[in-house]
């Protein structure tokens, strides 16, 4: 069912501070930023050969973003995104295995124009699993 790692999430107090960090100390290659009012969040994307980084910065004080740096000041990991090819099929077996789907169960469209849908972080160890379908 899952495909390969899309991406893994980092939360970060300063977008534009960690943009320099990852483009002058890492020598990366840095996405713009994009903001996702739906999500409460502004995003950049770090590109890699196998894989990409996404820097996440709150977008309002209600942004999830800005609850998770309140307990992690410095930042840190949010989440992991796995691809996935039916994202409703991908949801449906999950909850039937007991796994539960964040918000109204329903997949919003994510930063890169697909479907996304989030897990409990509770039924997978701790963390945050984002499905995103890809074709």
């Amino acid at each position: 069912m899952l495909g390969r790692i899309n991406h893994i999430a980092l939360a970060v107090p300063d977008l534009a501070a960690a943009v320099e960090r990852y483009r002058s100390s890492l020598g990366a290659t840095v996405s713009e930023p994009q903001a996702l009012p739906e999500h409460g969040v502004t995003v950049v994307f770090v590109q890699f050969d196998n894989s990409k980084v996404e820097l996440l910065e709150p977008l309002g004080e209600k942004s999830t973003i800005a609850g998770f740096l309140t307990k992690n000041p410095d930042g840190g990991m949010h989440h992991i995104c796995y691809e996935v090819t039916d994202i409703l099929a991908a949801r449906d077996h999950l909850k039937g295995a007991g796994a539960r789907v964040l918000g109204d169960g329903n997949p919003k469209i994510g930063a890169h124009g697909n479907p996304v849908l989030f897990l409990h972080p509770k039924d997978f160890f701790g963390t945050l699993i984002e499905l995103e379908e890809v074709k």
